[in-house]
């Protein structure tokens, strides 16, 4: 078996539970999308589908968890709820709309 060679600086560290181990990264790694936390002011389509219903307006004080929206996919309603105490910034739908995956329905601005 030949043996290769691996520089140290060719390696990352990875800790899976609190153990460490080194490893070279493959073409995968290399190329990923850095991790960007969610923001908790914009509240995005987790998966395509239709807007139902719309039940906030720009300038309305709600607070977490008031329905935002039904979102409806695959034949399922979904309620979409809000994350903080606040105020709708911005409303980015309609009742009728179709959505993809990922697109921003509402923004608030977190109350103080």
């Amino acid at each position: 078996m030949k043996k290769v060679r691996v520089r140290k600086k060719d390696l990352i560290s990875l800790v899976v539970d609190d153990v460490v181990y080194s490893t070279k990264p493959n073409k995968m790694h290399r190329l990923r999308k850095p991790y960007k936390p969610d923001n908790p002011n914009i509240v995005i389509s987790f998966m395509p589908g239709n807007i139902q219903k719309v039940f906030v307006r720009k300038g309305q004080q709600i607070s977490e968890g008031t329905e935002l929206c039904i979102l409806e996919a695959m034949k399922m309603k979904n309620v979409i709820l809000s994350p903080i105490n606040g105020i709708v910034k911005k409303v980015n739908i309609k009742e009728g709309d179709i959505v993809p995956k990922n697109h921003s329905l509402v923004e608030l601005k977190q109350a103080k």
